[in-house]
C-alpha cells in the first residue's frame, strides 16, 4: 500500500527579493530560498531549523503565498497554488493559517481578545453573528485561557496569553495546516514547555498537520516528526527527528547539534559552528557551507558545484559531497 499524499508539498520552490540602496546594483535581488523541496503529511509536524537569516521565515509565508515567489511550485492537498489569483486563493487562505513569533505586534491592539478571535470568523462568513460569542469561548479554553480574558487588549496580556490568543485566532477558522514561525522563542522557558504541550495536544485533537519553524533544537526535537535543516537559502538534510538527533550526516547539521548548551556544565563547552554565514548577496560557489566545513580532504566539487539532496537511508536525505553516498555522487 502507497503513501498518502502529502497535504503540502514543495517543488523547486525559490523566493527572492528586490535590493535597494547604497553599495547594490541596479536591480539587485537577494534569493533567500532556494530550490526547496519539502513535504508535510497530514497529521505531521515538519520542524524546519537553522541559523537566522537562513530563509526560514521566507519559506514558511511563500508556503502560505505571502511572499514573492520566484520558481518553483506549490501544492496544498490537490490543489496547485503557484499560479492561482488572490481571489482564487482566498477559500484556501482559510485552510492554512500561521502564528507569528512576536505575539504583540500581530494582534490589533485596539481590539479585545474577543474581537481577534472572531475576526477570521466574520471575514470568512463561518459563524452567525449571534453564536460567534460561544464560538470566541470556547475557542478560549480550547487554548487554556480563562472566559474573563475575551474584553481584554493585548497590552493587558501577558507574553504567553497573547501567544495563546494567536493561536486560537489561527484555529477559528479551522485550519488542516499551521505554520508557526518562532512562536515559542519570545517566551520565557517555563512558558515556552506550555505552549509546546498545548500544540502538540490540539494537533491530535484537530488533526492539524504543522510546519514548525524554528532555532531551538530541543523544541523540535520535543514537537516535531520530521526535520528540515536550512542554510543559506538551501536545504541541506531532511530526517524523521529521532534519526537526525541520533545520526545527523550533513556537516552543518553536526554543528548545530553540538552547539546544543548541554545540561551538565561539567561537559564543558562543544565546538559549534566555526566562522560567519556568508553574505547572502554573495554566496560562496558550489556548496554553500564549504568555507565553514570542517571535513578533512574534502571533495574539489564542493566548491564549484552545490549539491542537492539524495537519499542515505529510508527517509532520510543529505545534500553533501563529502557524506553522500556511491549512489549519488
Amino acid at each position: 500500500m502507497s503513501d498518502p499524499a502529502p497535504l503540502l508539498r514543495v517543488e523547486g520552490l525559490s523566493v527572492e527579493y528586490a535590493v535597494a540602496g547604497a553599495g547594490f546594483g541596479r536591480g539587485a535581488r537577494l534569493r533567500a530560498v532556494h530550490e526547496v523541496d519539502l513535504e508535510v503529511a497530514a497529521g505531521e509536524c515538519h520542524g524546519l531549523v537553522g541559523e537566522s537569516g537562513c530563509g526560514k521565515s521566507s519559506l514558511g509565508r511563500a508556503v502560505l503565498r505571502l511572499a514573492p515567489i520566484a520558481a518553483g511550485r506549490i501544492w496544498f492537498a490537490d490543489t496547485e497554488l503557484t499560479a492561482l489569483s488572490e481571489r482564487a486563493l482566498r477559500p484556501l487562505r482559510r485552510r492554512m493559517q500561521m502564528v507569528f513569533q512576536d505575539p504583540q505586534a500581530s494582534l490589533n491592539p485596539r481590539f479585545t481578545v474577543a474581537r481577534a478571535i472572531a475576526e477570521p470568523l466574520v471575514i470568512h462568513r463561518l459563524v452567525p453573528r449571534a453564536e460567534q460569542r460561544a464560538r470566541v469561548l470556547q475557542l478560549l479554553s480550547d487554548v487554556g485561557l480563562d472566559a474573563s480574558l475575551a474584553e481584554r487588549y493585548p497590552h493587558e496580556l501577558s507574553g504567553g496569553q497573547r501567544q495563546r490568543v494567536g493561536v486560537a485566532r489561527a484555529l477559528a477558522v479551522q485550519p488542516r495546516l499551521i505554520v508557526a514561525d518562532e512562536p515559542v522563542s519570545a517566551l520565557d522557558v517555563s512558558v515556552q514547555a506550555q505552549l509546546l504541550n498545548l500544540l502538540a495536544d490540539l494537533q491530535t485533537r484537530y488533526a492539524l498537520s504543522f510546519l514548525f519553524i524554528s532555532h531551538d533544537l530541543r523544541v523540535v526535537r520535543h514537537l516535531c516528526h520530521r526535520v528540515s535543516v536550512m542554510y543559506l537559502g538551501r536545504l541541506v538534510e531532511q530526517a524523521p527527528t529521532d534519526r537526525l538527533f541520533e545520526q545527523p550526516t550533513h556537516p552543518y547539521t553536526e554543528a548545530l547539534l553540538a552547539s546544543v548548551p548541554a545540561l551538565d556544565p561539567d561537559q564543558g563547552a562543544a565546538p559549534g559552528l566555526r566562522g560567519e554565514v556568508p553574505n547572502p548577496l554573495d554566496p560562496p560557489p558550489g556548496c554553500a557551507f564549504h568555507p565553514r566545513c570542517p571535513v578533512p580532504d574534502k571533495p574539489a566539487r564542493c566548491r564549484t558545484e552545490a549539491p542537492r539532496l539524495a537519499p542515505v537511508a529510508e527517509g532520510h536525505r543529505v545534500a553533501c559531497w563529502a557524506r553522500a553516498t556511491a549512489d549519488s555522487r
